[in-house]
């Protein structure tokens, strides 16, 4: 169903094929939006529907029963060729060459990361120029690999959201921008003399390690920086709260890589809760990893939750 078209049915379901998008309309007046991203090889509609009717808390409550005046929408990927899978078409936000190591030939993603992150940022943009919403009751995450292109997007942002969260995921390029972060004082090492892209002495570069990592990620996903350099540690999603989970059995994408996702953001600025769940594999813990992402949700971004 398209957005606009008829109303949703009794469950508040609706979906937008143009964009392959799955939405679930609030029960009550619309006033938060929950923006998730599926895992590679799914879709908006898998993911979300498994999520909302699975992901109960220990009282047996599910988000959309927790959180009556939230849209939830589950963007779906476009249709890649895989080099993890020789070269499959699959529904996937990059292209990756190595599952447990998104390092390897990271090369590979720069295409993907770059097409979906302008596909996201209008999903934002509708749900705050269109809809209405405060970028401060828009929550943005994801699982596995949506986890890892929504956090991308995060970091590229000009504005903080209500907060973030993400499952079993990662950070693509994530060791390049902790070395961006870090660069400071001792970078004048003669190591750049070479290199067309380094920045010249003359350029104004931000000291302040969330405009750094925004820097970075601007540049990574070929977003255009605002007009004027005088870019402000405010025109960054850093104030965004971040919730991170992962399984210590996950044979996917080793819950290492979640860690390192954790460390990365805290040097870029942002307050990141991780939370390691003993015994998980590739997905989220039902209910310990809901319960916690609903105290999240309620504590850390401040949302009222309904009282059942």
């Amino acid at each position: 169903m398209e957005l606009g078209s008829k109303s949703p049915s009794a469950a508040g379901e609706a979906a937008r094929p143009d964009q392959s998008t799955y939405i679930v309309e609030p029960t009550a007046e619309h006033s938060h939006t929950i923006i998730l991203l599926h895992g590679l090889s799914s879709n908006g509609q898998k993911f979300g529907q498994e999520l909302l009717a699975t992901g109960k808390t220990s009282a047996g409550k599910t988000l959309t029963e927790l959180l009556p005046g939230a849209r939830f929408i589950f963007p779906t990927a476009k249709r890649r060729r895989s080099s993890a899978f020789g070269r499959k078409k699959l529904t996937q936000w990059f292209d990756i060459a190595r599952l447990p190591d998104p390092s390897y030939r990271k090369e590979t993603q720069l295409r993907g990361l770059a097409e979906s992150a302008v596909e996201i940022r209008e999903l934002l943009h509708h749900e705050i120029d269109v809809a209405g919403v405060s970028p401060t009751n828009i929550i943005l995450g994801g699982i596995s690999q949506g986890c890892a292109m929504s956090l991308s997007v995060l970091l590229a942002l000009e504005y903080p959201l209500g907060g973030y969260f993400g499952m079993c995921g990662y950070l693509p390029f994530q060791q390049d921008i902790e070395d961006a972060i870090n660069k400071g004082d001792d970078s004048d090492d003669g190591l750049d003399d070479d290199n067309p892209f380094a920045a010249s002495d003359e350029d104004d570069q931000p000291d302040d390690p969330a405009l750094k990592a925004l820097t970075f990620e601007r540049d990574l996903l070929c977003i255009d920086s605002p007009q004027g350099n005088t870019a402000e540690r405010q025109q960054t999603a850093s104030p965004t709260p971040i919730f991170l989970g992962h399984g210590d059995a996950d044979e996917k994408k080793p819950y290492v890589l979640g860690e390192n996702a954790a460390r990365t953001m805290r040097a870029a600025g942002y307050n990141v809760e991780w939370k390691l769940y003993p015994g998980l594999g590739h997905w989220y813990k039902i209910p310990d990893e809901i319960d916690d992402i609903v105290q999240f949700i309620r504590d850390r971004v401040g949302w009222e939750m309904a009282i059942l």
